[in-house]
């Protein structure tokens, strides 16, 4: 069978102070009238059913995010006590759906990507089992539509075939977050893709790559997963899981992967990761700005206001500005990333009750 999981564990650092701990950004109604938790499942639904999407987040967050996906039955989603990066949650999925089904074909998809092409990404999804099933790693890779220096790359080797018309590549490598120059480079090259953070393989395949490169993670992940459906289960996590190292998928697993392959997809993906990515997936004015919530503005461009109070703009241009409750953001567009420092600055000064 043929599984999808969400992947729904994020806090969103880079969007407040609207997205908080206590409402990360999944949960949030950031393009329409629909959290991006709730596009991501609607997105999989006609493939998967509820019965076979999993969704992987935190356990302080299960209740919010069950009451928007409620058709999703309560024991699939996949909770851990505490963050500790992308494989150990990825892993925790796969020896859940093991359980389940030890032939089983898993779907990594996440709940913080924007996607306007649905029927062309499911399509991408079905040709993406088919290579899955025949023992590969598959990655979804993005076409680049710039030399953005905000994604890591993917490296084409040969052509696999065709599946559902799309073709499928060996991974020759990937390429960590580069400079202009070498974007550039790369996308006029034509052989490369950005890293969507996307996964289809077997179960099987994904646990072995896990006890070749991260055996103490997956010792771990043996030891929770034999507890699974047991009156142990939960003690068990909360005592293991600290244990476990944080990692990223991409450091521990897939650079070092064996049979990796990468289907390029043209699936109007956006990485809904900052403010600035807001002007990707909604409409702005001739002028460049994008308001959501009340505004008026007299010569101003290419500026973001977001709030629930009007917001005044004269003269301002290539601004971000975020009205909440009890939090107020300033900041220039191409500052956009050291809203993390603020993030930061805000727990170092012990102000927690802001994030």
């Amino acid at each position: 069978m043929y599984y999808a999981v969400i992947m729904a564990g994020g806090t969103g650092t880079r969007l407040w102070p609207l997205s908080r701990k206590s409402m990360p950004k999944q949960a949030l109604k950031l393009i329409g009238d629909r959290t991006l938790l709730r596009h991501a499942v609607e997105r999989v639904l006609p493939i998967f059913g509820p019965e076979r999407i999993m969704i992987a987040t935190r356990t302080e967050y299960a209740d919010v995010l069950h009451s928007q996906v409620p058709e999703i039955p309560f024991e699939n989603f996949i909770l851990e006590p505490e963050g500790r990066g992308t494989a150990p949650a990825i892993g925790l999925a796969a020896v859940h759906i093991r359980r389940k089904d030890p032939e089983a074909i898993m779907a990594v998809l996440t709940a913080d990507h924007f996607i306007s092409r649905v029927d062309h990404f499911r399509k991408a999804l079905g040709a993406a089992e088919h290579w899955a099933a025949q023992g590969f790693l598959v990655t979804l890779g993005i076409r680049p539509s710039s030399p953005s220096t905000g994604f890591g790359y993917i490296k084409q080797g040969k052509e696999l075939g065709e599946s559902r018309g799309l073709p499928a590549f060996s991974v020759e490598r990937f390429i960590e977050k580069p400079d202009r120059e070498k974007a550039v480079c790369m996308k006029e090259g034509g052989d490369y893709c950005w890293n969507s953070g996307m996964f289809i393989w077997r179960v099987e395949g994904i646990l072995n790559e896990f006890k070749r490169q991260m055996s103490p993670c997956y010792e771990l992940l043996e030891r929770i997963g034999a507890a699974i459906g047991g009156p142990d289960y939960l003690q068990r996590l909360i005592d293991l899981w600290p244990k476990v190292t944080k990692q990223t998928i991409d450091y521990g697993i897939m650079e070092g992967a064996r049979n990796v392959a990468v289907v390029p997809v043209d699936i109007g993906w956006i990485d809904v990761g900052s403010w600035s990515s807001l002007f990707q997936a909604l409409e702005y004015d001739a002028l460049g700005n994008l308001s959501i919530g009340p505004s008026v503005r007299i010569d101003t461009h290419n500026t973001l206001t977001f709030g629930k109070k009007l917001i005044a703009a004269i003269g301002v241009n290539d601004l971000i500005v975020v009205d909440t409750d009890d939090a107020l953001l300033i900041c220039p567009r191409d500052r956009e990333q050291d809203v993390r420092e603020i993030v930061r600055r805000l727990e170092d000064s012990g102000q927690g009750a802001l994030l």
